[in-house]
């Protein structure tokens, strides 16, 4: 027999509702090797003098043996319960995080007298493997006297709350969610009070900074004077190590299950996570609303074990998860037609507001904002917010550092060499946030320029994780630095933790990178190399307001919506006057287009789209001097491709039109070098050396690039003479 046969490693006082009961109850962890080595006969006589029937104790070490342990002390929990006076006690047992752990655990109404049972269940236990039968029973009757003669101690009690109460659970979006739902009920007219990760709000005030994302936020929600509304962030942690704050809950959410701090607290799995985040829908009242995201299977899934009506959200109208959620007396909530929509059984759809009016969703381009944007919608209508102030909030909450710290705040920073970058930072802490922060780094990257990112992660992320993440970093950015996080490094050494990231990257053909110490100083050296029109992504921790500070001192502005959405246009190669541009150009009379161009470069005078468009109308109506003077304007402003090549040929033109030959040369000549097959340049040019008397060089050219743009067979049979030809000209 071993020398520690039993070990209690740990007992947990869980305040709340948690992974085993929906009510207070002690967490016991046994490690128990003594039982897993075991002989068979040992554990058979022991069981049976436990009362137990039909015990298949199985090999020592196996996963049966295990099972068959888990069984035997559950009956060692009842018969010490029952002999200390409690005859009905519920308790549930399960594995550990290894062979030789089990997990038991039970309600207790008196912490006391719960915590004496979980110390005295490791000593009951060893005394059952004693060799001396005589010990046996002494061993129970030690554990019993333990718990009887303990102090009864402090009431397990919990908090029912008597305002509404919405809980928010998840792996990603849960700090944006709690806090776009805490800002519409605030724009509804009530006293509001949210609690996070970041800490306890109370009015859009931070009242007590720190992680309240445990039962401790709960309470300081509901204690806040006046408040009419609270909404709690519950994170797995807090579930796991205190159980809820609260008895129950009017509205619970769940945004989605994502692999994130597996290995800790026995959670190995997304499932088991999935099983833990669930934890919230099960407290949620029978008139109240479960809100779960119908695009994530293990979310949907835990429509099975809830009190309260469904209300799904889904990014696909068409998803099955809404048509099930009516069957079940449920609602739903999607985007059709652009639009936010509610959906309800036998009814045509609420369209409540276009995603383009909701900041948040960056013009609809995060894909994860405009889920969490239908989650806190759905809970709020839930609450029986008014539809106006639930619109209202929608339009007037933006993902900018006063509403949402660190989650896609996006700027415009300027560049030492002119125009601007554009600078996220956000939260991303796991895979499902970098996939999210790179959607919309490269929803805002207009043709032609790169991503940056600044790569980090916690030191409490698993091996695989941490080499994922790298992985996706390499094939999705184009150029990664790593940004460590000290303060979160949680056990691990940096040196591991950027080798595991580097592991990742090699897998997608990135061999080399800058790494740096802290996440400013990673930002600082992306925008020391970044060009105009670069988009620097930074996954923030540790740093997020000396991030906010730097980029405030050197110029940096946070982008409104208006600007998000100039930028997810300019992305797709087009502007958001494409149509009144079109409509320009479609007049036949030269003047009347000076006089629309004007009108729309008058509505943002530093655009330079808008610019170029008044230089061509201008060019168009014969005045080539002014046309070349907003040439010059519009590319030194940064217009970009297509724009900006098609305004050096024009400029070219104009020039060679003003007699100006030398500089439209100069030009030709350079766009000549950037494109040497473009018809277009080859002919400007050769009109210009025309002009010139190199009337011979002229058609040479012509002749080469019309060969370079021909397949005909003829053309073959006679392309290595005509390239002679024009060799004997030039």
């Amino acid at each position: 027999m071993s020398a520690s046969p039993v070990t209690v490693t740990e007992v947990r006082v869980l305040e709340g509702p948690n992974l085993y009961f929906p009510c207070p109850a002690i967490k016991i962890i046994v490690d128990a090797p003594g039982y897993l080595s075991a002989d068979e006969r040992t554990l058979r006589a022991i069981s049976k003098r436990l009362g137990m029937r039909g015990v298949r104790p199985g090999a020592a070490d196996s996963q049966q043996r295990q099972r068959a342990v888990m069984r035997l002390v559950a009956r060692v929990v009842h018969r010490i319960a029952a002999g200390s006076g409690t005859t009905r006690l519920g308790v549930r047992v399960r594995t550990g995080g290894s062979r030789l752990e089990v997990v038991v655990a039970f309600p207790w109404r008196y912490r006391g007298r719960g915590l004496a049972l979980g110390e005295s269940l490791g000593p009951a236990l060893s005394g059952l493997l004693d060799p001396d039968e005589a010990a046996h029973e002494g061993a129970l009757s030690r554990a019993v006297t333990a718990v009887t003669s303990s102090e009864p101690g402090v009431r397990l009690k919990m908090i029912k709350p008597k305002i509404p109460v919405v809980s928010v659970t998840g792996t990603n979006g849960k700090t944006t969610t709690t806090r776009l739902l805490g800002h519409m009920g605030m724009t509804a007219g009530l006293v509001t009070a949210w609690s996070s990760t970041d800490g306890v709000v109370a009015q859009g005030e931070l009242v007590e900074p720190g992680d309240y994302s445990g039962p401790a936020g709960g309470r300081h929600v509901l204690a806040t004077p006046g408040v009419q509304l609270g909404i709690l962030e519950t994170a797995r942690g807090g579930l796991l190590l205190k159980g809820m704050g609260i008895s129950v809950n009017d509205v619970s959410i769940v945004t989605n299950v994502s692999a994130d701090h597996l290995g800790l607290q026995g959670i190995d799995t997304v499932d088991q996570l999935a099983e833990v985040k669930a934890i919230v829908t099960k407290i949620t009242k029978p008139t109240g609303w479960v809100v779960l995201n119908g695009d994530d299977p293990r979310v949907w899934a835990m429509r099975v074990g809830i009190k309260a009506r469904p209300w799904v959200f889904s990014l696909d109208p068409d998803s099955p998860a809404l048509r099930e959620s009516f069957d079940l007396g449920g609602r739903g909530i999607t985007v059709l037609d652009g639009d936010v929509v509610v959906l309800q059984p036998h009814s045509d759809p609420d369209h409540l507001i276009p995603i383009v009016d909701v900041p948040v969703t960056l013009s609809g381009l995060s894909a994860h904002n405009v889920a969490n944007a239908l989650a806190a919608t759905a809970a709020a209508l839930g609450l029986g917010l008014p539809r106006e102030a639930v619109a209202e909030g929608l339009r007037t909450f933006t993902p900018d550092p006063r509403y949402n710290p660190g989650r896609m705040n996006v700027y415009s920073l300027p560049m030492a060499g002119g125009g601007k970058a554009t600078v996220i930072i956000d939260f991303a802490h796991n895979e499902a946030g970098l996939e999210g922060l790179l959607g919309v780094a490269e929803g805002l990257r207009p043709p032609g320029s790169v991503v940056h990112l600044g790569l980090g992660a916690a030191g409490d992320r698993t091996d695989d994780i941490l080499q994922r993440l790298g992985e996706l970093a390499g094939r999705r950015a184009d150029r990664v630095s790593v940004v460590h996080k000290a303060r979160y490094l949680r056990g691990r050494e940096t040196e591991d933790l950027e080798m595991q990231l580097r592991i990742g990257l090699a897998r997608v053909g990135v061999a080399e990178l800058d790494s740096y110490p802290t996440e400013l100083e990673g930002l600082q050296a992306m925008v020391a190399t970044a060009n105009r029109g670069d988009v620097l992504a930074v996954m923030v921790h540790a740093e997020r307001v000396k991030l906010d500070e730097w980029l405030t001192e050197n110029g940096a502005s946070v982008d409104t919506a208006k600007d998000i959405r100039k930028k997810v246009i300019a992305s797709r190669g087009e502007h958001e006057a494409e149509t009144a541009i079109a409509e320009l150009w479609a007049n036949p009379d030269a003047n009347a287009r000076v006089a629309a161009a004007q009108a729309l470069a008058d509505t943002d005078p530093g655009d330079p789209r808008l610019t170029f468009e008044l230089a061509s109308a201008h060019d168009g109506a014969s005045d080539e001097q002014q046309a070349i003077s907003l040439y010059d304007r519009a590319l030194g402003a940064g217009l970009r491709e297509p724009h900006r090549h098609r305004a050096l040929l024009q400029q070219a033109s104009s020039y060679r039109n003003v007699g100006d030959l030398a500089e439209a040369r100069r030009i030709l000549d350079a766009l000549s070098g950037e494109r040497p097959g473009s018809a277009a340049v080859a002919a400007f040019r050769a009109l210009t050396m025309l002009d010139q008397g190199e009337a011979p060089a002229a058609v040479a050219d012509l002749i080469n690039v019309l060969l370079s743009h021909s397949g005909d067979a003829d053309d073959e049979a006679y392309r290595t003479e005509l390239h002679r030809y024009a060799k004997e000209l030039r």
